[in-house]
This record gives C-alpha cells, structure tokens and sequence, in this order.
C-alpha cells in the first residue's frame, strides 16, 4: 500500500488525483500553448494527443512523438539540414548495429575515435561515480530526461541501468538522430519514447523527472537561463541536473575563439559556417555558478581522466602559443 501511495506522490501536482495506474504514465503539456494536453501510458503506441486549448496535435509517426509547432520547425529547418549532412560526411551510424550497440565506449568504424573515447570515459565516469550516488538517494528507478539525446545511446545505457528514461531531440533520422534507436529497442523489456521536440519548450508537465541529462547538448541552447529554467520546469524536487560533454574553458575570450576557428573550418570543409541559430557553443565555470545563483542549482564539477596525452593539451597550446584546447568536464547539479 505504501508503494502505491509514494508512486501517486510523485505525479505532477496536476495529476494527483489519478490512479497509481498511471504511476509511471508521462503528463504532456503543448509545445505551442503550454495547456495540459493528456497522459501518455508506458505502452501507448499510437493515439495522438489534441490540446484542448489550441487544437495542436501531437502525434506518433515512425515510432516518434512528434511535438514541434510549425514556428519551431521553421526555425530550426536550416540547423537541422546543416547538422545531417556534417554526421552524414562524417559517416556517424555507418557500422549499422553493431556501431551503435557499442557506443558509447567504441566506435567500431574507427572514423571518430577520439571523440568516442572522450565520451566513453566520461560515462564510465558517470557509472562509477556520479550514476550511484544518485540512485542510492532514490529508493526506486529514476525518471530521466535525455535532452539533446542524438541517436539515443545514453536513454539505451539508462534503461539498462533500471531507470525510466526519455529521449528528446531535433533530428530524428536514423543515422544519427531518434530513429536509430531501433538498434537499441529490441534489447530492452520495454520501449522509452522519443520526443522530437525542442529543448527550450519541452512537451512535458511539470514535476514529472529526477533527472535532466544533457548529453553533449546544452552547448546547442541559444539562451542557457532559459533553457535551464525549462529543465527546471520538468523536474520534482530535489531535482538533479547533469552536463556532459560541452566544451569547457576557464575564460570566455578562449571560447569565442574557438567558436569562430570552428565555423571557419566547417565553412571550409562543408561550405557553410553552421551558424543558423545563435548557438552559446561554449561553457565556463563562471557562467554556470552565475547560472547558479540565478536558479537556485548547487553545481560541483567532475574531471574525468582522459588520459596522458589529454592532459598535456594546455601546456602544449602555451608552448605553441595557441589559444586554450577545452576541457570536457562534467557539470552535477542539484535544484533545491
């Protein structure tokens, strides 16, 4: 009986009075009006979802929840085109299965190596350290929101761990983006959606998560106040924040530098600067103590060992004269 009564206690204040049936069911909210659109059970496949306000539909196709207004699509139309055919050109999903059941400690096709090696140890970091501390705070599985969960790898590592997780993204091809989680599915007792919605106007109640991921994402948000306080929106209390894998540097003028050598290279190797949206592309710690104080999250910080030659990059910059190489630390904060 307690069980049940603790499960009904965790729903969004909205839902309260629902049965412990719909315990572990998702509150949808519409991305255009932000009116409480309906439940979305565990194993629901297929009827779309009216907001009763606006009249928006969000929709299942291919196995994806489609919760992108019209405006959002148009908005984000050019970056998506843009970031497909840099993955595309970089050849990301093209070891089929066994590429993506191996990631994100390998990359079998050996064309990004470095990159997955860096994210590879940045998650052991996470399952050794950071992965049980939280889960010992929690008596049961974790609600997790993976936002910017790309071909939805850590939603995969997540389930496998226990925990409820969803996935949230812009692309959904099945390269790179939501629909390559097929490769995943059939590995797991049960199905966690996907969402292609936008990070910064979630189609989720409030109060409804743990946890928010940002896998290489947040870097990607336009507004870092805002897309955290939409985060923040999602999440029960206490709510934990995690950001892995954006770049990190200790002063600004190292970031805008490395902005403008990366739009520069991509301007040069694929013919455009992939600056359609105003993405931040950057982190300091400074930024994310003022961003801190501002929404009441307590951050400590995690250095992962990323090997030898890693740690030798700024004093090989300073030698070279160059402007600071990023560091990839992880961010672990906690909303009171």
């Amino acid at each position: 009986m307690s069980t049940i009564v603790n499960e009904v206690a965790r729903l969004p204040w909205d839902a309260q009075s629902e049965s412990a049936a719909t315990a572990h069911s998702l509150f949808l909210s519409c991305p255009g009006c932000h009116a409480g659109v309906g439940f979305l059970s565990p194993n629901e496949t297929s009827t779309p979802k009216e907001c009763p306000s606006c009249g928006f539909m969000i929709r299942r196709v291919k196995g994806i929840w489609r919760a992108m207004t019209p405006s959002s699509e148009d908005k984000f139309r050019q970056f998506v085109r843009e970031y497909q055919a840099i993955r595309l050109k970089e050849a990301r999903g093209a070891g089929g299965a066994h590429y993506f059941l191996a990631l994100p400690y390998k990359d079998v096709t050996g064309r990004n190596s470095w990159q997955w090696k860096i994210r590879g140890r940045s998650f052991r970091h996470l399952e050794r350290i950071i992965f049980p501390q939280l889960e010992k705070q929690f008596s049961q599985p974790m609600d997790i929101l993976d936002v910017g969960a790309g071909n939805c790898w850590m939603s995969y590592r997540l389930a496998q761990r226990g925990h409820r997780a969803v996935a949230v993204d812009l692309v959904d091809n099945d390269l790179d983006g939501l629909s390559a989680a097929r490769h995943y599915l059939s590995f797991l007792r049960g199905h966690f959606p996907r969402f292609q919605a936008e990070m910064d106007c979630l189609p989720f109640a409030r109060t409804q998560f743990d946890l928010v991921v940002f896998n290489a994402s947040l870097h990607y948000s336009e507004c870092y106040s805002r897309t955290l306080k939409e985060a923040l929106r999602c999440l029960r209390r206490p709510g934990h924040v995690l950001i892995v894998d954006s770049p990190f540097y200790s002063c600004e003028s190292s970031g805008r530098a490395m902005v403008e050598e990366k739009r520069a290279q991509f301007e040069k190797r694929f013919g455009f600067r992939s600056n359609s949206i105003a993405s931040q592309e950057f982190l300091t710690r400074d930024i994310l103590e003022c961003l801190g104080k501002q929404h009441g999250i307590r951050w400590e910080f995690h250095e992962p060992w990323y090997g030898l030659g890693w740690a030798m990059r700024p004093w090989r910059a300073k030698i070279l004269g160059r402007r600071e190489p990023a560091k990839f630390l992880i961010a672990s904060g906690e909303a009171a």
